[in-house]
């Protein structure tokens, strides 16, 4: 950062709402928070307790709900804020950083992760009889390092690149978070080469894992038709699509706001939502409902649960 970051506070406006609907807005996204902590926790908890589900499978997916636990922690409070005071919410120049490498980070690990779990369950379709072997303890936990450690550095690039520019003027950032898009329009400089940068690493990262995605699922495709029982062919289906439901929940949004030409704020905002604030608690969700191993474990320690407390 230089010399010449005279800003010390910006200003979260918030999302474009009507002043009457702060109070029903602030309950409902207070609700959505309370129950995305609860129900990542809640998929934790059954993975780390039910020895039926330490699989590689239920390993990234809990990886993934410990991600969206703190996605959801580092933007949502914020957006809280903004919804309580009409000037918007301040937040100091550090502050502004740190949620900015934190939510880069998240969302940077949470590609790199999706794009695992397609590829785990690319092998558990079309290689059954050595999949054990292929994904050992080992094979993950060197999979989900690599995941973290790549969306830390992807992050570290994309700080360090936003937040050399000097902001010396307007300090009001017209969105809940601190976000590339929203915090280049306040700096004091030409912005075109890092905007082009940021745009092309954005671009190779979200592209990239994409096509990794497609292509493991046109694989995966092409394995379940050659069961030859409707039965199996089901079964197949079944233990992707949770994941290729929370893919494109979290992919189509991120696309629309940062791969395409031109930028609206206030669509942007409101797109944003869905991918900080719903897809979190779509997770959980689809995951227990799409999924008899976390149903069952669900439903065994509620009994647990209940025969202890007689």
């Amino acid at each position: 950062m230089t010399n010449a970051s005279l800003v010390k506070t910006f200003i979260l406006t918030g999302l474009p709402h009507a002043p009457e609907l702060d109070m029903l807005l602030f309950g409902i996204f207070l609700v959505i928070y309370v129950l995305t902590i609860v129900g990542n926790l809640l998929i934790m908890l059954l993975i780390i307790v039910n020895p039926h589900l330490h699989t590689p499978m239920y390993y990234f997916l809990s990886n993934l709900s410990f991600i969206d636990m703190w996605y959801s922690t580092v933007t949502v409070p914020k957006m809280l804020m903004t919804l309580e005071s009409p000037e918007g919410s301040p937040i100091s120049f550090p502050s502004c950083v740190a949620q900015f490498y934190s939510f880069d980070f998240l969302g940077s690990t949470e590609c790199f992760l999706y794009t695992v779990m397609s590829y785990d369950c690319f092998l558990a379709i079309s290689y059954p009889l050595r999949y054990a072997s292929m994904m050992s303890g080992r094979m993950c936990a060197i999979l989900a390092t690599t995941t973290w450690l790549s969306g830390s550095l992807h992050s570290a690039a994309q700080t360090t690149l936003t937040f050399r520019l000097p902001f010396c003027g307007p300090n009001q950032i017209q969105h809940y978070i601190c976000d590339a898009p929203s915090i280049l329009k306040l700096a004091c400089a030409d912005t075109s080469t890092v905007e082009m940068v940021i745009f092309v690493n954005i671009g190779l990262v979200a592209l990239g894992c994409f096509l990794l995605i497609m292509l493991s699922y046109v694989s995966i495709i092409h394995s379940i038709l050659k069961i030859r029982t409707s039965e199996g062919r089901w079964r197949a289906f079944q233990t992707c699509a949770s994941h290729c439901t929370v893919v494109l929940c979290f992919y189509v949004p991120l696309v629309f706001i940062y791969l395409r030409p031109g930028s609206k704020e206030v669509v942007d905002r409101i797109v944003a939502v869905f991918y900080t604030v719903m897809t979190p608690l779509l997770n959980p969700v689809v995951y227990t409902l799409r999924n008899k191993d976390v149903k069952k474990a669900l439903l065994k320690l509620k009994k647990s649960v209940f025969i202890q407390s007689k």
